[in-house]
């Protein structure tokens, strides 16, 4: 007797995060448009914040050099590559090679569209003497940002996706928090980085997740389940 294959989830487990990429995206899109115009207003605002905590930078050499350790170190782009690169191989070896590659698949996304973003939109820094960091252009979106809020998210979204237990789920979300908030900080007040491209790329970052995120649930609901005979 065959039986009739199990019912899929339906498509509209996804309809949350569809939404919330969307408007994420329009808010982005529209800093994207303010950076682009270099509004006045926005770009004022940027290099008042730059122009103040580098000097406050300067003076508290402390301070400044704990936030470049955090940032060069614990939180920089290839420290959260690394991390989700072993979350990666896991749920590989865990058989969940399906999650493993979506994973890695929109964290390389997320690289993509920082660096394709950062050579169409770069711009040049105030120019002051820089004693902090010799970069010459600021990225919109700042790929700090945009890498550690798109490496947190995914270890979230994985979290729930996989089912952990909510004690796990919740220590994901605070130290994903910890370090995003935390990143935006160092950036901006080492002078790095302007206010609005951390902005971007926490905006960016989450847009692609949530993205992602919904585009894996409509993908998994629509895929075919094999018929069970008896």
């Amino acid at each position: 007797m065959t039986v009739a294959p199990r019912p899929t989830r339906a498509p509209a487990t996804a309809t949350g995060p569809a939404r919330a990429g969307a408007a994420l995206v329009a808010l982005s899109g529209l800093l994207l448009a303010l950076v682009a115009g270099e509004w006045g207003p926005l770009m004022s605002l940027d290099r008042t914040v730059a122009h103040g905590l580098h000097r406050r930078a300067v003076a508290e050499r402390g301070l400044t050099h704990v936030n470049r350790v955090l940032t060069d170190w614990v939180w920089d782009t290839w420290t959260m590559r690394a991390l989700l690169a072993v979350v990666v191989l896991a749920l590989l070896v865990c058989g969940e090679r399906r999650l493993a590659l979506w994973a890695a698949a929109t964290s390389a996304l997320g690289t993509f569209v920082q660096q394709s973003m950062k050579a169409a939109l770069g711009r040049e820094r105030p120019s002051w003497p820089d004693p902090v960091d010799s970069a010459s252009y600021a990225a919109f979106p700042s790929g700090h940002a945009l890498t550690v809020t798109v490496t947190f998210g995914l270890l979230l979204w994985l979290s729930v996706a996989r089912g952990a237990r909510p004690a796990v789920r919740r220590a994901v979300a605070a130290v994903g928090a910890l370090s995003v908030l935390g990143m935006g900080f160092t950036r901006i007040y080492l002078g790095v980085h302007w206010l609005s491209d951390v902005v971007g790329g926490w905006l960016i970052g989450a847009a692609l997740v949530t993205l992602s995120a919904a585009a894996y649930g409509r993908w998994g609901a629509n895929r075919p389940r094999p018929a069970e005979g008896a």
